[in-house]
């Protein structure tokens, strides 16, 4: 129903945001780090996620696209509603959920308000089984030229296009996204944060 909202931040609440749309007031809820990028007065664009069901009618609001396809995958893990879901992507931005999933780091999961061992252990084993099916085992990394690979460079690429088919990229998009980064020097959160930006552009 709704994509995004641009409009004027007219409040910033704990987990709240209002933005002010041609005089209406949209009242999204969202994530700690979208919060940090809003400022009272100031004109903001957040891709949103409506919830609605039996006497529930939420809106959710994030700063970014990758934030909103986090949500979004994290409700479609068992026993994840929108609340767990919030405070995960409060405590980790998108490419540390998803090299906390590829890592299997459920510390950074509980770091989250409320988020047990449990239902971290469960995140990181559907979303896991979720990019295993998806992510791109076929990819070259040699550049085109046939040339032998360094097994680091290639194993954090790998772990690197893991990462990014958990945050709902395709094959393709993530090859593009992978190309010109420095694969083989910087750490896997600075290529998968690289990568990210390459494709919100």
């Amino acid at each position: 129903m709704f994509y995004y909202l641009d409009g004027t931040v007219a409040e910033i609440l704990p987990g709240l945001a209002v933005i002010d749309c041609g005089g209406v007031g949209y009242a999204c809820m969202t994530t700690n780090n979208t919060l940090s990028q809003l400022k009272k007065g100031e004109k903001k664009k957040l891709y949103t996620y409506l919830n609605v069901g039996e006497s529930i009618f939420d809106l959710y609001g994030f700063a970014t696209q990758n934030e909103l396809n986090s949500f979004k995958l994290l409700l479609g893990v068992s026993g994840v509603g929108p609340k767990a879901a919030l405070a995960i992507l409060s405590a980790n931005t998108p490419e540390g959920l998803a090299m906390a999933i590829v890592t299997e780091d459920a510390k950074s999961l509980t770091a989250a308000q409320g988020i047990g061992k449990k239902i971290a252990q469960r995140i990181i084993l559907e979303l896991k089984d979720k990019m295993a099916k998806e992510t791109a085992s076929g990819l070259d990394f040699s550049g085109g030229k046939g040339a032998a690979v360094p097994a680091v460079f290639t194993s954090k690429a790998t772990e690197a296009a893991a990462a990014l088919a958990v945050l709902g990229y395709s094959t393709q998009e993530v090859q593009m996204a992978l190309k010109g980064v420095d694969v083989e020097n910087l750490p896997l959160e600075e290529i998968i944060r690289q990568s990210l930006k390459k494709m919100v552009k």
